[in-house]
C-alpha cells in the first residue's frame, strides 16, 4: 500500500509537470490526452500489482465463446467525447472491440496447455512493455485462444528509435546534369521515336492504379527529440504494418516469462509448446466484388493479388516497392533475385534457341549425319552380350539427326557465351542489389547481435565467456569439442554421398541388365530401340530415387546440423543451407555425370570388354555417340523435376486449405466462413515453410545449375528455365498472398550464402562444359579429321566438304571370330548378306585385327587425346580470363548510385540543419509572443 501511494503521488507530480499543460493555451482535448497517458502508467502499474495476486489470465471465467474480453490497459476506453469510430474497423477484424486499436500481432494458444504460468508471467511483461492486450476464444474450437497485442504510439515511437527504423523526414529533391544541346536534340529525336511504339505493356499502369505510388522521400533513423522533423500525417499510419508488427516481435523476443537469465522470448514459448502459433495478420480479404480500376484496392494484400499474384498481370513487371512493404525487405529481395535471373534467361534462352534452330536448318548439310543415313553397308557390332543382334549403321540415322540439333558447329560458341552470362548475370546483380539496397534504405543497415539458440544454451550453459561485443556472459563451446562435431558431421555427409554414389551404381546395373532384355523382348519397337527404351526407363527411374532420397537427405541434414550445434539462427541456416544443397545436387546430378564422362568410356573392345564383377558388361554409347544420352536425361529429369516441384509448392497448400473450408462449411454452412474475423481466417491458412526461403532458394539454385554446368549438351535448358520462372513467379506469389500466413517481415541486405553457391556454380560450369565438349561430344574428333586426316588435310579448311569419310575414320573393324563366349551373338549377321559375318565395326581408334597389334590404339587416337587436352586447358583458361575480366570491369556499384548516395548524405546535413534553425526560430518567437525574458540566443 505504501508502494501504491507513492506512485500515486509522483503520478500527480507528472500531471503538473507534463510540458504540454504548461502552455497558456491549452485546451480540453489536451488536457484529455494528458490524462490519457498518466492512466496508461497507472494501469501499467496496477496489472504489475495484479500480476502477483490475481487469478489467473487463463483463467475460463474471463473468456466466453466468440466474444470480445479485453485485458488491455483501461487507457484504451478512454475516448474523446464526439469522436466517433467507423463500424467497419469494429466489424473488420482488423481492430480491437473498440474499433481504434489495430491488431499488430496474433498469439494463440490452447487452454489445455499445461504451461499456464509461463504464459501468465509472459503476458504480464507484455502489459508492462507498454503494449494493450485482448482475448478471444476460437469460434470453431473453444480450447484455442487468440490474443491480440496492440502498440500504441508511445511504444512504437520508444522502439522505432531503440532499432534504428529509418522513416521519411523529407521528399526527394532531384536534379538535372548539365547538358550539351547536342545531347538534347538525340533525347529529343528518341522520345519522338518512342511515340510510335507501345506505351510499354510491360510495367504496371500507375494511373489506374494510384496505390502504386510510393513516397519518394529522404529518410533517417527515428528519433523522439526530433520527430517535428519527420512527415506524419497521421500517427496511426506513420508505422506500417509491416514495421509495426516488426517492432512488436522484437519486443516479443526480449520478454521474459520466468525467472532466469536465458528464460526469454517468444521463440522459447513457440519451441516448448507454450504457444501454438504466432503471426501478423492479413490486412483482410485479396478478393473484391468490385473492380480495382473503377473502385480501388480494398487494401494492400487486395492490391498485390490483382498487380502480381493473379496470372491476368503474368506478363508485367513485379511491384517490388509494395511486396517489400507487405512482405519485408527478405522476401522482397528473394523475388527481385527470382525477377532479375527471369530477366537474364531471356537473352540466353534466345542464343540457346538459336543455336537450336541453326541445327534444324543445317541438318540437311551435316555431312556426318548423311554418311549414316547411307552407311547400309556398315554393320555394327552388337551392343550387348548375347541377345542383341547385328544391326547397320543406317538404322541409327534419326539419332544421328538429333545428336546434329545439339552438337552442332554453335555449341562451342554457345558454351562460352553461357559461361560468360553466369558471370554477367552475377555482376549485374550486384548492381541491381545496391540499388535496391538504396531504395529500401539497407544501405547502412547492419543486423543486430544475434541470439543464442536455446539449444545451444542448454548445452552448454555450465561454460561462460565474455561477449566480446555485449560484455555480458554467455554459453561457451570449446574447441576440441566444436571440431569433433564438425568432424562426425563431415563423415555423415561424406557417407550421404556413397549412398547416392552407390544409388548411381545400382541404376548402372539396371541399365545393363535391363537392354539385354528389351533386345530379347517381343514387342518389335521396344526390341528394335532397345537402347532408348533403357535409357528412358533409367531417367524415370532415377528421378524417382532422387525424390525419395530427398526425403532422406533433409532429415539427415537437419540432424548434422543439430549435432554440429550453431551459436546462432543465422549460423544454423547457413550450416543447414550448405549440406542440403550440396545433397540434393550431388543426387540431382550425379547420374547426369556419370552419362557424360564415363558412359562408354571405359567399356574395351569387342573381344575384351570391361565387366562388373567380372559378370555385367559395361553398358556402350549408341553409334551415333553418347550425347543423346545426355539430353534425354537432362530433359526428362528437368522438366518431371520442375512440374513436381510446382505442384507442390502449390497444389499442397491448396489442398490443406480445401479440406480446411470444406470442414467449416460442414459445420457452420456457407456463410460462417465469411463472417469469421481475420484472425480466425488466417489462422486456418497454412503456415510457411519452417526453413523460411530456403526451399524457394534451392529450387532455383539447382535450376541454375541445370542451365549452365551442362548446356553445352542441352541449349534448350535456358528456355526451359525461361517459361518455369515465369510461372513460378506467379505461383509463389499466389502462395504468399492467398495461402500462406502472413510472415513476419524481416530485413536482410543480400540474398545471404546462395550467392557464394551461385559463383561456385559459375566456376563449376565452365570446367563440364568444356569437358562435354571435349569429351563427350564429337566436335575434337572431328576437328582433328578435318585438319589432320579428311580431304582437307594440311589446306587450313574445315567445311563440310572436308567431313568426308569421317564417319568409316571413326570405326574400327573386329572379327566376328574373336567374340567370347558369352559375348557371342546367337544370330550370325547372315540376313544382312545371306551368309555369316567375317567382320562388325565399332566405335573407338584401334588396328584391325591383322595388323602385328591387333585392336591397339592407333596414331589418331593419340592425335584426338592430345586435342581434347589441349581444348580443354585453352577453353577453361580462355574463359576465366573473360569472367575475371567482366568482373574487374563492372563496378559492383553504378556511378550514379553512387553520386546520389553522396549529394543525399549532403542534402540530409542540410535539411536537418534548415530544420533545426526554422525549429529554434519558432521558439524565440513564441517566447517573444510570451513576454518571457531571456538572455542572447544563437541565431
Amino acid at each position: 500500500e505504501g508502494r501504491a501511494d507513492l506512485q500515486v503521488n509522483q503520478l500527480e507530480t507528472q500531471i503538473w509537470m507534463k510540458p504540454d499543460l504548461q502552455k497558456t493555451d491549452v485546451d480540453f482535448s489536451e488536457i484529455l490526452n494528458a490524462i490519457q497517458e498518466i492512466a496508461k502508467d497507472v494501469n501499467v502499474f496496477f496489472d504489475e500489482l495484479e500480476g502477483v495476486n490475481s487469478p489467473s489470465k487463463d483463467d475460463d471465467s474471463l473468456l466466453h465463446h466468440g466474444n470480445l474480453t479485453s485485458t488491455s490497459d483501461n487507457a484504451s476506453r478512454l475516448e474523446v467525447v464526439g469522436e466517433e469510430v467507423p463500424d467497419k474497423n469494429k466489424t473488420s477484424g482488423l481492430y480491437f472491440r473498440d474499433g481504434k486499436c489495430r491488431i499488430d500481432y496474433i498469439l494463440v494458444y490452447r487452454k489445455s496447455n499445461p504451461q499456464t504460468e509461463k504464459r501468465e508471467v509472459f503476458e504480464r511483461n507484455i502489459r508492462a512493455e507498454g503494449l494493450q492486450m485482448e482475448k478471444e476464444s476460437s469460434l470453431t474450437n473453444s480450447d484455442i485462444i487468440f490474443v491480440k497485442l496492440h502498440a500504441p504510439w508511445e511504444v512504437l515511437g520508444k522502439y522505432a528509435e531503440l532499432m534504428n527504423v529509418r522513416m521519411p523526414f523529407r521528399r526527394k529533391i532531384y536534379y538535372l546534369h548539365r547538358r550539351y544541346k547536342f545531347m538534347n536534340r538525340i533525347e529529343k529525336q528518341i522520345s519522338r521515336f518512342r511515340g510510335w511504339l507501345p506505351r510499354k505493356p510491360m510495367k504496371l499502369d500507375k494511373e489506374t492504379l494510384p496505390d502504386l505510388e510510393e513516397n519518394d522521400c529522404y529518410t533517417a533513423p527515428f528519433s523522439q527529440q526530433r520527430i517535428h522533423h519527420f512527415i506524419i500525417h497521421n500517427k496511426d499510419t506513420f508505422f506500417n504494418n509491416a514495421t509495426r508488427s516488426r517492432i512488436v516481435h522484437h519486443i516479443l523476443q526480449r520478454v521474459k516469462y520466468e525467472e532466469g537469465k536465458n528464460k526469454i522470448g517468444l521463440n522459447r514459448l513457440l519451441s516448448n509448446g507454450s504457444y501454438e502459433a504466432a503471426f501478423p495478420l492479413h490486412e483482410g480479404s485479396y478478393r473484391s466484388k468490385n473492380s480495382i480500376k473503377t473502385h480501388g484496392a480494398e487494401n494492400h494484400r487486395h492490391l498485390l493479388y490483382e498487380c502480381w499474384a493473379s496470372w491476368g498481370v503474368w506478363y508485367k513487371y513485379q511491384p517490388l516497392d509494395l511486396v517489400r512493404r507487405y512482405f519485408g525487405e527478405k522476401i522482397g529481395l528473394y523475388f527481385a533475385w527470382l525477377g532479375w535471373y527471369t530477366g537474364m534467361l531471356f537473352p540466353a534462352a534466345f542464343i540457346g534457341l538459336f543455336v537450336f534452330l541453326y541445327g534444324v536448318t543445317t541438318l540437311n548439310h551435316c555431312q556426318v549425319s548423311k554418311e549414316v543415313c547411307q552407311a547400309t553397308d556398315i554393320i555394327m557390332c552388337p551392343i550387348c552380350d548375347k541377345y542383341c543382334p547385328f544391326m547397320r549403321l543406317s538404322d541409327s540415322c534419326i539419332y544421328a539427326k538429333v545428336t546434329h540439333l545439339f552438337d552442332n558447329g554453335a555449341t562451342v560458341f554457345f558454351a562460352v557465351f553461357m559461361a560468360v552470362w553466369a558471370t554477367v548475370f552475377l555482376e549485374f546483380w550486384k548492381r541491381r542489389r545496391a540499388v535496391i539496397a538504396y531504395d529500401w534504405d539497407l544501405i547502412d543497415w547492419e543486423e543486430e547481435e544475434e541470439e543464442i539458440r536455446p539449444q545451444f544454451e542448454a548445452k552448454y550453459s555450465k561454460k561462460e565467456r565474455m561477449n566480446p561485443i555485449s560484455g555480458k556472459p554467455e554459453p561457451y563451446q570449446a574447441f576440441a569439442d566444436k571440431c569433433s562435431r564438425l568432424i562426425v558431421s563431415a563423415s555423415g555427409i561424406f557417407f550421404m554421398i556413397c549412398v547416392v554414389i552407390a544409388a548411381v551404381f545400382g541404376i548402372v546395373i539396371y541399365r545393363v541388365v535391363t537392354v539385354s532384355t528389351f533386345a530379347a523382348f517381343k514387342w518389335a519397337l521396344i526390341r528394335n530401340n532397345s537402347q532408348v527404351a533403357t535409357t528412358g526407363t533409367a531417367v524415370c527411374i532415377n528421378f524417382c530415387i532422387i525424390m525419395l532420397l530427398n526425403v532422406l537427405y533433409e532429415k539427415v541434414a537437419l540432424f548434422l546440423t543439430n549435432l554440429e550445434q550453431p551459436r546462432t539462427e543465422s549460423e544454423w541456416e547457413n550450416s543447414f543451407t550448405l549440406k542440403m544443397f550440396l545433397f540434393q545436387f550431388v543426387n540431382l546430378n550425379s547420374s547426369t555425370f556419370y552419362i557424360a564422362f564415363f558412359l562408354g568410356r571405359f567399356t574395351g573392345h569387342p573381344g575384351a570388354y570391361l565387366r562388373l564383377i567380372n559378370r555385367w558388361r559395361l553398358e556402350e554409347c549408341h553409334p551415333s555417340g553418347c550425347l543423346i544420352d545426355l539430353c534425354m536425361q537432362m530433359g526428362i529429369i528437368m522438366v518431371l523435376k520442375q512440374t513436381w516441384n510446382n505442384f507442390m509448392e502449390l497444389g499442397y497448400p491448396l489442398i490443406q486449405n480445401w479440406w480446411t473450408r470444406r470442414k467449416l462449411r460442414q459445420e457452420y454452412g456457407t456463410q460462417g466462413k465469411t463472417s469469421f474475423p481475420q484472425w480466425e481466417k488466417d489462422y486456418n491458412l497454412q503456415t510457411m515453410n519452417a526453413y523460411g526461403l530456403f526451399d524457394e532458394y534451392l529450387e532455383m539454385i539447382l535450376q541454375f545449375g541445370f542451365t549452365t554446368i551442362f548446356v553445352a549438351a542441352f541449349p534448350l535448358a535456358p528456355l526451359l528455365a525461361l517459361l518455369n520462372n515465369i510461372i513460378e513467379i506467379r505461383l509463389d506469389a499466389y502462395k504468399f498472398v492467398t495461402q500462406w500466413r502472413r510472415p513476419l517481415a524481416s530485413r536482410a541486405k543480400d540474398i545471404g550464402i546462395w550467392y557464394g553457391i551461385l559463383e561456385g556454380i559459375g566456376i563449376l560450369s565452365v570446367i563440364t562444359n568444356a569437358f562435354v565438349i571435349a569429351v563427350t561430344s564429337d566436335f575434337i574428333p572431328r576437328l582433328v579429321y578435318a585438319y589432320k586426316y579428311g580431304p582437307c588435310a594440311g589446306q587450313g579448311e574445315a567445311g563440310q566438304k572436308c567431313m568426308v569419310g569421317y564417319v568409316n575414320a571413326s570405326l574400327s573393324v573386329f572379327l566376328v571370330s574373336d567374340f567370347e563366349n558369352r559375348s557371342e551373338p546367337t544370330s550370325n549377321g547372315s540376313e544382312f548378306s545371306g551368309s555369316p559375318l567375317k567382320y562388325c565395326r565399332y566405335r573407338d581408334y584401334r588396328d584391325p585385327p591383322h595388323s602385328p597389334v591387333p585392336y591397339g590404339y592407333t596414331l589418331q587416337f593419340w592425335h584426338v587425346l592430345a586435342a581434347r587436352l589441349a581444348f580443354i586447358i585453352v577453353f577453361e583458361h580462355l574463359v576465366f580470363c573473360i569472367k575475371h575480366l567482366i568482373s574487374y570491369l563492372i563496378p559492383d556499384l553504378p556511378k550514379d548510385l553512387r553520386d546520389r548516395m553522396r549529394r543525399e548524405k549532403y542534402l540530409i546535413q542540410e535539411m536537418m540543419y534548415e530544420a533545426e534553425l526554422e525549429r529554434l526560430q519558432k521558439e524565440r518567437k513564441e517566447r517573444k509572443k510570451s513576454g518571457k525574458s531571456y538572455h542572447n540566443e544563437w541565431p
